[in-house]
C-alpha cells in the first residue's frame, strides 16, 4: 500500500461552549474541547478506574456556526476529521505546540436542549447510521393489506 491515511473518528462529549473566532473576508472557525472515557477494571484493586481523554475540535465556517447555535457544554457529538499538528511563537518569545482534530463531518448524538424538552431542529436529528437494531414489533415486510 503506497498511500497514508490519517482519519479520526471519535464520540465524546463537549468540555465547553464552542468559541468562535471570525477572519476578513467572511470566514470563521469554532473551538471546543471533547471528552472520550475509556473504563476498565484495575485487577489488582478490583477498582473501576475512568480515563479521560481531551481532544482540540476545529470545525469550519457554516459547520462552526451550526455547532455554536446547537452545541452546549455537556452535549454528546460523535466528529470524523483528521489530525493536525501546528506551531506558533507566543507573544514571549517561546515556541508552542499543539495537536488538534480538523473535523469535517459531525453528527448530534444528545443535547441539552433534546433533554430539556425542546426537540431539535429536523435537519440536525442524527442520521441513521445502522448501529440500531431493527425494531421487531414493526417488521419492515408486514403489509396491511
Amino acid at each position: 500500500m503506497n498511500g497514508t491515511l490519517n482519519k479520526v473518528m471519535l464520540i465524546g462529549h463537549l468540555g465547553d461552549e464552542v468559541k468562535m473566532h471570525y477572519f476578513e473576508g467572511g470566514n470563521c472557525i469554532g473551538r471546543f474541547p471533547l471528552a472520550t472515557n475509556e473504563v476498565y477494571i484495575n485487577k489488582q484493586t478490583n477498582e473501576k478506574i475512568t480515563s479521560t481523554e481531551w481532544h482540540n475540535l476545529v470545525v469550519r465556517n457554516k459547520a462552526a456556526e451550526i455547532c455554536e447555535k446547537y452545541l452546549s457544554k455537556g452535549d454528546k457529538i460523535f466528529v470524523e476529521g483528521r489530525i493536525k499538528s501546528r506551531q506558533w511563537q507566543a507573544e514571549d518569545g517561546t515556541t508552542k505546540y499543539t495537536t488538534e482534530i480538523q473535523v469535517t463531518e459531525f453528527t448530534f448524538l444528545t443535547t441539552k436542549k433534546e433533554v430539556e424538552g425542546v426537540k431539535p431542529a429536523q435537519n440536525l436529528e442524527p442520521k441513521n447510521t445502522n448501529f440500531e437494531t431493527p425494531n421487531p414489533s414493526n417488521p419492515e415486510n408486514d403489509l396491511p393489506f
